[in-house]
């Protein structure tokens, strides 16, 4: 058929009866049509045999004698449904409208189908198949669904009766672009009750809403109080730990400026003590010198002359000594050559001074013998007499004998004294 058509060409190029052979036979496809070429049968991908070749969006060359051109079109078809007297899912009869948006398919296989059932037939006898189509399908979803569910989703009530309609549609090469649902209504006023009852829903639930909206808002208040509180605690806080550590701050500096004051007055007494060391080393060697003359020489003078007094009154109390032990010396020759009576006189002699005393107030009188008369009398003789025989007889001195004896001794004594 190539070949054939491309002898035509051939033959008819060269003359204008030619041309205008061409011109009748050259077709061209709108966009929004298919054009349909009926002739020799020819096979598909599926292995289905047709007699008639498609051309969509393009142009051809229709064989004369052989193949006749039709053409269809693939433009929209805007649909109105409205279906009265649908019973639902419970007995409910709605009336139901909508619009819909279909097309004849351009697209194989379903383009197929098309040719074979709408081929030759008008756009309004395909809007009128298609939308009984429609209104069927339509009462066998209502059919399925409560006029709440119906009522309350309408986006679903739609899909589900594009999802009905499609496979019945396909069959007819049909595709339906878009379906929406206008109005759903009733006679009984069953939806308007459903209406008035979601009405009080919707009012309860307003209401509810709102309270929990107030509730919501009063603890958000409350929640911003807190935040605004908490925020004015944090910026007291921050502010008094910026105080805290202003006054750590001050207390630290003005504790280095006190350690640094003290550190000068310390380095100022000690560099002031230690200029004062030499002044008071010399003021000790001034102290020692006065020490050394008002106390030291003093001292060592005193000391030198308690050293020379000692040595005077030892010296004395040496010589003392001598003459004592010389005259003790010559008192015990004495003794040793008095013999027997050395005893007596030396009694004698410790008893001199007491006679003399004793003797001093007694009239010169030679006693022949001493007698106590009465130990008791108040006389000063008498106590003497007593005295001396006491002693007598405790020490075996006589004291009468004694005294006369010295008496003659006294006696004898100037002439002595005379003769020398």
């Amino acid at each position: 058929m190539e070949a054939l058509f491309a002898l035509l060409l051939i033959l008819g190029a060269g003359t204008g009866a030619g041309a205008m052979v061409i011109r009748n036979l050259y077709y061209i496809c709108q966009p929004n049509e298919m054009l349909i070429f009926a002739g020799p049968t020819r096979q598909l991908s599926d292995d289905r045999r047709v007699g008639y070749r498609l051309v969509k969006g393009g142009s051809s060359l229709r064989v004369p004698l052989i193949e006749r051109a039709l053409r269809m079109d693939l433009s929209n078809m805007i649909i109105e449904l409205k279906v009265s007297n649908a019973y639902s899912k419970g007995g409910i009869p709605l009336t139901v409208e909508g619009v819909a948006n279909i097309k004849i398919a351009g697209e194989e296989p379903i383009i197929h189908n098309a040719i074979e059932r709408l081929l030759g037939k008008s756009r309004e006898e395909i809007e009128q198949m298609a939308r009984e189509t429609l209104e069927g399908n339509l009462r066998g979803v209502l059919a399925s669904l409560t006029p709440e569910q119906v009522n309350e989703d309408k986006m679903a009530f739609a899909r589900s009766l594009l999802d009905e309609a499609d496979d019945d549609l396909v069959k007819l090469g049909l595709v339906l672009d878009t379906l929406k649902i206008q109005n759903i209504s009733d006679d009984v006023r069953y939806l308007d009750s459903i209406g008035r009852k979601q009405q009080a829903d919707l009012q309860r639930d307003a209401r509810i809403a709102e309270a929990q909206a107030q509730a919501q808002s009063a603890i958000q208040t409350a929640e911003n109080q807190k935040i605004t509180a908490l925020s004015q605690l944090e910026r007291d806080m921050g502010i008094a730990r910026a105080e805290a550590e202003r006054r750590l701050t001050d207390a630290l500096t003005m504790r280095d400026a006190v350690i640094a004051e003290a550190e000068a007055e310390i380095a100022s007494e000690l560099a002031r003590i230690q200029a004062d060391v030499p002044v008071q080393k010399e003021r000790i060697k001034q102290v020692k010198q006065q020490l050394q003359a008002d106390v030291v020489a003093p001292a060592e003078a005193g000391c030198k002359q308690s050293i020379a007094r000692a040595q005077g009154d030892a010296a004395s109390i040496i010589e003392n000594g001598k003459a004592r032990a010389e005259g003790t010396l010559r008192l015990a020759e004495s003794w040793k050559s008095a013999g027997s009576n050395a005893r007596d006189i030396f009694l004698l002699q410790r008893l001199e001074p007491l006679l003399q005393i004793l003797t001093a107030s007694i009239p010169e009188v030679e006693v022949e013998n001493v007698t106590v008369i009465d130990g008791q009398s108040g006389n000063g003789a008498t106590k003497t007499a007593s005295f001396i025989e006491q002693l007598r007889h405790t020490t075996g001195i006589d004291l009468t004998a004694a005294a006369q004896s010295l008496t003659q001794r006294q006696l004898q004594a100037p002439s002595d004294d005379s003769d020398r």
